[in-house]
């Protein structure tokens, strides 16, 4: 057996919307990513504690439970790949796969169980299904009744709202109340977005660019929220996907961008980009509102009571310690202005593209996020308004295409060695070699590895010829009106008139316009025309 087993296109169920991925199980550790967000999951061996191997709807599944209290599922294996997932458990994880069924009567009557962060309600033992705790919203009590109601995803086309569970009264003596326990084992493990306690910090009045306005921002444990003069939005850490320290083009500027998945919702307007600007020369002096052993104890030194710098400097440290993710930053890649951005225009707005290490970035209006991994390739294109700019094409491998418009061409040569050092497929890859420097992308009839002028100086030739010069009217007829040639009609009146040389040049002519184009018929039938006088050259 070998040191790693992965599979492709496995599932898994993201509120109520199924996502594929890869999974990959080795020695140290199983690792899980979405195709989708690229999101992913990673589970050290020592903590996997039990395994389960479930026949679902749709092929089978396996539940993996951790020591740390998370439950994982993933569907989409086949029959087969029981005994090599089995052994391969065995040998590197010291953990059972144990086959588990699922009970299929039916029944509306059966056993809650709460494990972990999943709820699961049971017929005899074999679950009927299984709720993961942290897709609940809301949890609702009335009498003998508890009512949980879910997180909504738009990706997924038939959503689940609440479900009801009826719970009897309880007929011990010891005064409990079954109602209350059950919503409070359901909210402890909830993703209900509660204000309890005071913020760790507050940040008065930032710009916010997405969605527009000035926000207060309150720092909370588990969420951010954000309190502006008409909305307020209040975002759970576990929906951060990443994070995105941008310079702006002028050096005075900074963008911090946090990128959310499920979307924050203003009406029917989402925004999956939270995007904030600064100045870099405003500075702040800020307390945590904790003590200073709750502080190293919680976040490990990454924060400290007692700070003060850039304003982006702090608030991009404080989001970094609290959503426990990486901040992206702007790679080694340098523009013709030696800035780390390229201005262009997407849709309708101006703005600036980020090549970074693993990926592209617009900001800000709309903004977009592409990964290498999605990219299925790019595209150099002149300009449609002006041949001192150029068009950058992105497709993505859901046949999305991304059209950068308006770069300007001193920038080609820097966005084509990036591209090419990061090996993605260039569509024109072949037309465009030799085309690096700002001189490379000029108009001068010397370029023979411009596309677009070469096809341009084509339909150019191709105009000519048809057009052709008014060296003889025959020319001008046969171009003005080609296929009727053959058609002249004979005039009664005229059956004995002589050839003049005005029409003998025209016989050439269209003598030479059949060898041209062999696929035309000959002449069956030889037609007199009536002769004409010869053009007067004008002197």
């Amino acid at each position: 057996m070998g040191d790693t087993l992965e599979f492709n296109n496995i599932h898994t169920e993201v509120k109520g919307s199924w996502n594929d991925g890869r999974l990959r199980f080795s020695k140290q550790s199983l690792v899980y990513k979405s195709h989708k967000t690229g999101k992913v999951d990673s589970i050290p061996a020592p903590e996997l504690s039990a395994a389960q191997w479930r026949r679902v709807c749709v092929g089978h599944g396996i539940k993996l439970a951790t020591s740390t209290g998370h439950v994982y599922r993933y569907d989409g294996f086949r029959d087969t790949d029981f005994e090599k997932i089995s052994a391969f458990f065995k040998a590197n994880y010291k953990v059972e796969l144990a086959e588990k069924d699922m009970c299929v009567k039916g029944w509306n009557w059966g056993t809650a169980k709460f494990t972990g962060s999943l709820l699961s309600f049971d017929v005899n033992d074999s679950p009927v299904f299984e709720i993961p705790l942290a897709s609940v919203s809301q949890c609702a009590t009335g009498k003998n009744e508890v009512t949980v109601e879910f997180h909504q995803n738009d990706d997924a086309e038939v959503s689940l709202m609440e479900v009801r569970f009826y719970v009897p009264p309880n007929t011990g003596d010891d005064g409990s109340d079954p109602v209350e326990a059950f919503a409070q084992n359901v909210l402890s493990k909830a993703d209900v977005i509660q204000a309890t306690g005071d913020a760790v910090c507050i940040f008065k009045e930032l710009q916010c660019l997405t969605p527009r306005g000035r926000y207060d921002i309150r720092i909370y444990p588990t969420f951010l929220h954000l309190h502006g003069k008409t909305f307020d939005y209040k975002i759970p850490y576990t929906t951060v996907l990443r994070l995105f320290l941008l310079p702006h083009k002028d050096q005075r500027q900074m963008f911090f961008v946090i990128s959310l998945d499920p979307p924050i919702k203003q009406g029917q307007t989402r925004y999956h980009f939270l995007i904030l600007l600064f100045s870099k020369d405003e500075e702040l002096s800020l307390a945590l509102n904790m003590s200073e052993d709750e502080v190293e104890k919680r976040y490990e030194g990454k924060l400290s009571k007692n700070m003060s710098g850039s304003l982006y400097e702090i608030v991009s440290r404080v989001m970094k310690a609290l959503v426990n993710r990486k901040i992206t930053v702007p790679g080694n890649f340098q523009g013709h202005s030696g800035s780390q951005c390229i201005t262009c225009a997407y849709k309708a707005s101006s703005g600036l593209l980020y090549p970074l290490e693993r990926g592209f970035i617009y900001v800000h209006k709309p903004p977009v996020h592409l990964r290498f991994e999605e990219i299925s390739c790019v595209n150099f294109a002149r300009g449609t308004t002006t041949t001192r700019s150029f068009d950058f094409e992105i497709e993505t491998k859901q046949n999305n295409q991304y059209t950068f418009s308006n770069i300007e061409r001193e920038e080609y040569g820097k966005l084509f060695d990036f591209v090419n050092a990061k090996k993605l497929n260039i569509k024109n890859r072949g037309i465009k070699e030799g085309m690096k420097g700002a001189d490379g992308y000029s108009d001068s009839d010397e370029d023979q590895h411009d596309a677009y002028l070469e096809r341009m100086k084509e339909e150019g030739k191709i105009r000519e010829e048809g057009d052709g010069s008014d060296e003889s009217e025959g020319d001008s007829d046969e171009s003005f009106n080609p296929g009727e040639e053959d058609d002249d009609v004979p005039e009664e009146y005229d059956s004995n008139a002589s050839v003049s040389d005005s029409e003998a040049d025209d016989a050439d002519s269209e003598d030479e316009g059949k060898k041209k184009k062999p696929e035309k018929k000959p002449k069956k039938v030889v037609k007199e025309k009536k002769e004409r006088k010869p053009r007067k050259e004008v002197t």
